[in-house]
């Protein structure tokens, strides 16, 4: 007699980024029955800066921006594993698969072994992080991003300073200064290089696509600046930073539409202990360019299903385009949802090919169940909303080139190799160089600790405009073949199992065990291979 018929399990999808655009990806693809690994470098699964509840009331806003972590907890078909970094991908042992290459545990300890997982779909929310445009003195201890000012404020309630300055363009300077001053800093200005009342100019996608959760959180914010007599300057920026050993004083100048100092507005604040400067948000592209993704204009190309130009890999929130939590989350649920989509036609697709007996297995089921098209269609149609509302962000809050007259010969815009705006123009200008990798060989710009994060896409545009035209390959700096630092005694360690050796412990070492319907108890443990320990001699 024969047994019972074997019993697949659930693909697995695995999501990087925890935040509200990866939150929601798992959430969904989660129920509609796909095993879900959620990768995140953070302790919880809310976002880099979603530290405290939103001042938004609808509730499509609410739900977007809180922390997702109960929702998360609560789907027993989701592992998330906190404090994990992937540091490489590779194509796995079938079309549309990959190899997700991670660590887990605190950064540098010797016993985090590397785990490798085999995802039958990716879906990449690895985020943005903070733009810092260069300027005379930004190198002084006391010059921070203002994510990295929010951050400490709410994450550890500390000021980077007693007496700080906002300095950039967007929106997220106003709830920058706000925890500044919640944790006892004085705020001596905000200054606002742009001129947000361009928003008059989209009123339909302020309004409207907005929400009138985005207008009664600018609405809170307003009033605690004014609450706090807090300056708001419009067309003003620091332009230099004063100090010997740490900022003492700022220079803020009055901007034209260039973004050039107006001649004789300089003014000069001080005493000044922090200066806190964001220009919006620069997409972390090191994991979705190693999977071979498309990129254009700095920002992951997708169609209208999130789906990247390579099969089985997806993309949501900032990595698309910059347009607020609300928006990725939005993202993020359309991304998980065509993931567990194109995993069903596939497997029906594999079930037909295989005739009746096929079919029979396939009826057996692997629990994964097609997002109803009703509910795609609505998650479409708030991402078309966030998609026109982050192109009136855009052209809002633009960056343009008239930043470049605030440099001098001698200034840094490299902090890590401290190379000079002389020494890299002398690189393009003199020494031909046409391209990241070569600016990186002919000055060192980008060759420091941070690999180009923070001074790669400012180079890119100061080589740009001696040359006159784009430099060659500007994503070099994001390019890499380790998206993160790695200990060599963990690549030196035994190597991963093979990908057959991992699909066959995937669809075959639970005989017997049944996948339940969508998020029910008892779920196949996921796609997870730790490597052998590695001795602390090989380090």
């Amino acid at each position: 007699m024969s047994g019972p018929p074997h019993i697949a399990s659930p693909p697995l999808v695995v999501v990087v980024g925890a935040g509200p655009a990866g939150s929601r990806a798992a959430l969904s693809a989660a129920r509609c029955g796909a095993r879900v690994v959620l990768v995140d470098s953070e302790a919880r699964a809310r976002g880099r800066y979603e530290r405290q509840p939103a001042a938004g009331t609808d509730g499509v806003f609410a739900s977007a921006t809180h922390p997702p972590e109960p929702a998360v907890a609560a789907r027993p078909r989701i592992e998330h594993l906190a404090r994990a970094t992937v540091w490489a991908l590779e194509p796995g042992p079938a079309p549309g698969r990959h190899l997700v290459h991670l660590h887990q545990g605190p950064a540098d300890d010797r016993g985090r072994p590397p785990r490798t997982l085999t995802a039958d779909a990716l879906v990449l929310c690895t985020g943005a992080f903070d733009r810092v445009l260069p300027f005379p003195g930004w190198e002084l201890p006391g010059v921070v991003t203002a994510g990295a000012a929010r951050a400490l404020a709410e994450g550890q309630r500390t000021a980077v300073g007693a007496r700080a300055v906002v300095s950039g363009t967007g929106p997220f300077l106003l709830p920058a200064a706000l925890s500044l001053l919640d944790v006892g800093a004085h705020v001596l200005g905000v200054y606002e290089a742009g001129n947000p009342a361009r928003w008059l100019r989209s009123p339909a996608a302020a309004l409207r696509d907005g929400g009138p959760g985005r207008l009664a959180e600018l609405a809170s914010y307003a009033a605690g600046l004014a609450r706090e007599r807090v300056p708001y300057r419009t067309r003003h920026a620091v332009v230099a930073a004063h100090g010997r050993n740490h900022v003492e004083a700022v220079t803020v100048a009055r901007l034209d539409a260039g973004w050039h100092p107006v001649p004789g507005s300089e003014q000069r604040l001080a005493p000044v202990d922090a200066v806190c400067v964001g220009y919006g948000f620069t997409p972390q592209l090191e994991l979705p360019l190693a999977a071979g993704c498309a990129v254009r204009d700095g920002h992951v190309v997708v169609d209208g299903r999130q789906a990247t130009t390579v099969p089985g890999v997806y993309a949501a929130g900032e990595l698309t385009g910059i347009a607020g939590a609300r928006a990725a989350a939005a993202e993020g649920e359309l991304a998980g949802l065509a993931a567990v989509a194109d995993l069903a036609e596939r497997e029906w697709a594999a079930a037909s090919a295989g005739g009746a007996a096929g079919r029979a297995a396939e009826g057996a089921g692997t629990g994964l169940a097609p997002p109803p098209p009703a509910r795609v269609a609505a998650a479409a149609g708030r991402v078309r909303s966030g998609q026109r509302f982050g192109q009136a962000l855009a052209r809002a809050h633009p960056v343009p080139g008239g930043w470049r007259g605030w440099l001098r010969e001698d200034t840094l815009v490299c902090r890590c190799e401290e190379v000079s705006y002389g020494e890299l123009r002398d690189a393009v200008v003199a020494r031909g160089a046409d391209g990241m990798r070569a600016l990186r060989l002919a000055c060192r710009a980008g060759l420091g600790a941070c690999q180009g994060r923070m001074c790669g896409r400012n180079t890119a545009e100061l080589a740009a405009a001696f040359l006159g035209s784009p430099v060659a390959d500007p994503y070099a700096t994001d390019r890499r073949p380790l998206a993160q630092p790695v200990r060599l005694g963990d690549l030196a360690g035994p190597p991963d199992e093979t990908a057959a050796e991992m699909d066959e412990a995937r669809t075959g070492a639970a005989d017997g065990a049944r996948a339940g319907p969508p998020d029910a108890p008892g779920d196949v443990p996921p796609d997870v291979t730790p490597d052998p320990p590695v001795s602390p001699d090989t380090r």
